[in-house]
């Protein structure tokens, strides 16, 4: 069972997102941490950057596969986690606390709601390790 705290939203490529003050927390949940088994390297997004929803903003690395970390979002990212590339053991350890990656400023504040909650995030990790 996917852990997956209740006041975040979800996207199906495993991104989580907090809304503090019109801003997105953003990160990867445990269920990607685990599925992508031990963590190599993390490419942060580039600070001041315009993203799109769904587009590919960074790239995250394990022994297994290099796979990319996609714009929860419409909006600019404006602080990066610059702790995370030497401390990439905090994903494993704090994925929804001091594992975030960026923080995004919404262009659509009504975005986030759009996104899956909990449950919903709960029984797409279940159909999807099928």
């Amino acid at each position: 069972m996917a852990i997956a705290p209740e006041s975040l939203r979800y996207t199906p490529t495993h991104e989580w997102i907090r809304v503090e003050d019109g801003m997105a927390v953003m990160g990867i949940t445990d269920f990607a941490v685990k599925l992508l088994t031990d963590i190599v390297f993390i490419a942060l997004p580039q600070q001041g950057k315009t993203v799109r929803q769904s587009e590919p903003i960074g790239e995250i690395e394990s022994v297994k596969a290099v796979s990319d970390l996609y714009a929860p979002v419409d909006g600019e990212i404006v602080e990066t986690n610059q702790a995370l590339p030497s401390k990439l053991e905090l994903l494993s350890e704090s994925p929804f606390d001091k594992a975030w990656i960026s923080k995004i400023r919404l262009s659509d504040v009504s975005q986030p709601a759009q996104l899956m909650t909990a449950d919903e995030y709960r029984r797409h990790c279940e159909t999807s390790a099928h």
